[in-house]
């Protein structure tokens, strides 16, 4: 009897476990949304989002035939209510934890994204870990709809050429959700998004003759950073000033930097291996003072003038050269923020927050005022590590 009441607990327990999951979906139940845009018009929201067909991308043979994706618009008056209107236009309902892009469109970013975080921090389907752009210049739905080269699926382009870029161009950065929001709300800290341009007439990058041509019409290019305050767009920074405010942040992977030649015929061109950043605040007499260190290993990518690397005294020369570089770089971008946009995106308040709490309270209100005014120390060190296969440039024997 008791072997029978064990038995019966064992296969009770058994089915109460394999149950099965309760909120399945089935993909063929599913759109998957892959890149989604937010634009405004007429006070209402504008919503576009690029669901992926599965069987277009896994049928690679006949490509020409359908587009790998299909592009939803809707409008309302609530983000969540212009994506529930899209049932009406899809046979499916929109999946989005697979979605890698987020663009927003120029007029949007100006007004304000705080609705929009909103919904994206809600909803339980959304994973954080997608890039968020900014559309320059453009709307975001025009973006969206531009078919592009190499990847199949053109969000998947976009989300890797700018996880690309990032790592071997300074100027770009990758935001996901969750950093976004943490510079939205914390002290001291301004925001930043990468920009996106939309190159040549945006009707013609919508048919798919666009990729079938060496050099597409329509092209799709990550350009400058966006500068916001708090949640609203006010500004935009060159290639310059994006790629200083990366040095200063610690962001910068891998880049190219270029020097002139000592005799000022030409350019060297460094390429930045390793890069280690330090903000810093100090309180003396009751004023705040920053600086900046900034420490950089390189090596000689391209000479296009006589050199003899094989001396210690050119590579000094060059390491000369670079540090003015990079000092000048930074002081540049650090007068764009204090004299033109007024505000503190790289951060020194939340380096003055975390380092003096006390006096951070005394200023916390007017800090974008007070870093307007602040002086900051700049030091760099540039170190030049490798020279290449050789030693002495092939121009050394021209006459």
């Amino acid at each position: 009897m008791r072997k029978h009441i064990g038995l019966f607990a064992v296969l009770f327990l058994t089915v109460i476990v394999l149950s099965g999951c309760w909120n399945r979906r089935e993909l063929n139940e599913l759109a998957i949304v892959g890149a989604m845009a937010f634009d405004k018009s007429d006070g209402k929201q504008v919503i576009t989002t690029q669901v992926i067909d599965p069987g277009q991308v896994a049928a690679k043979q006949g490509k020409g035939l359908e587009a790998p994706v299909i592009t939803y618009q809707e409008k309302g008056d609530t983000v969540f209510e212009a994506i529930r209107r899209m049932t009406t236009l899809s046979a499916r309902k929109l999946y989005f934890s697979h979605l890698r892009v987020l663009v927003i469109g120029e007029e949007v970013a100006k007004e304000g994204i705080g609705d929009t975080l909103d919904f994206l921090s809600r909803d339980h389907e959304l994973r954080p870990d997608f890039f968020i752009v900014v559309a320059k210049d453009a709307k975001a739905e025009n973006v969206l709809k531009v078919m592009t080269g190499l990847e199949d699926i053109p969000a998947n382009k976009l989300f890797t050429s700018l996880e690309t870029s990032e790592k071997a161009w300074a100027p770009l950065m990758t935001v996901t959700l969750d950093k976004l929001i943490s510079d939205i709300v914390s002290e001291g800290v301004q925001p930043h998004l990468t920009g996106l341009r939309l190159l040549g007439d945006g009707k013609k990058g919508e048919s798919k003759e666009n990729v079938q041509e060496i050099d597409p019409d329509v092209k799709l290019k990550y350009s400058g950073l966006a500068v916001f305050k708090s949640d609203k767009l006010i500004g935009w920074l060159n290639e310059r000033d994006s790629k200083a405010v990366n040095y200063a942040l610690g962001n910068v992977r891998s880049t190219i930097g270029e020097v002139p030649c000592p005799d000022g015929k030409g350019k060297a061109a460094m390429e930045v291996v390793r890069t280690k950043s330090e903000l810093a605040v100090d309180v003396k007499n009751g004023s705040p003072k920053g600086s900046v260190q900034i420490n950089v290993e390189a090596n000689v990518g391209e000479v296009q003038c006589k050199l003899d690397l094989t001396k210690s005294k050119t590579i000094a020369e060059l390491e000369k050269e670079a540090n003015k570089r990079v000092k000048s770089l930074m002081e540049k971008a650090l007068k764009t923020a204090q004299e033109e946009y007024k505000v503190d995106f790289f951060g020194f308040g939340e380096v003055l927050h975390r380092s003096n709490p006390d006096y951070w309270k005394k200023v916390r209100k007017n800090w974008d005022e007070t870093f307007t005014t602040m002086p900051i120390d700049i030091k760099t060190d540039v170190q030049i590590r490798r020279v290449g296969t050789i030693g002495k440039s092939p121009l050394e024997g021209l006459k």
